[in-house]
């Protein structure tokens, strides 16, 4: 099974590991300056009605991320035990 995918894929109440960030340089010093960062838990908090933006929180913070910006953030499903 390739648990590979793109942040915005995630569903809400899954979490991941994000495996690298592949936005343009001032999104990914902005991202990364909140914490998100290679290595980094995420879990899906919600989607608005309109599917746009998408809430992750990450680190004790709650951020909402378009998804133009969180389909280039690939990350890897973390399998709950």
């Amino acid at each position: 099974m390739n648990d590979c995918m793109r942040l915005d894929e995630l569903l809400p109440g899954r979490r991941a590991l994000v495996l690298s960030l592949e936005n343009e340089e001032a999104m990914r010093r902005r991202l990364r300056d909140m914490g998100m960062i290679e290595g980094t838990v995420v879990e899906c908090v919600g989607i608005s009605p309109c599917r746009d933006p998408v809430c992750y929180r990450f680190r004790g913070t709650t951020v909402a991320l378009r998804r133009r910006d969180s389909r280039s953030i690939r990350v890897r499903l973390v399998i709950e035990t």
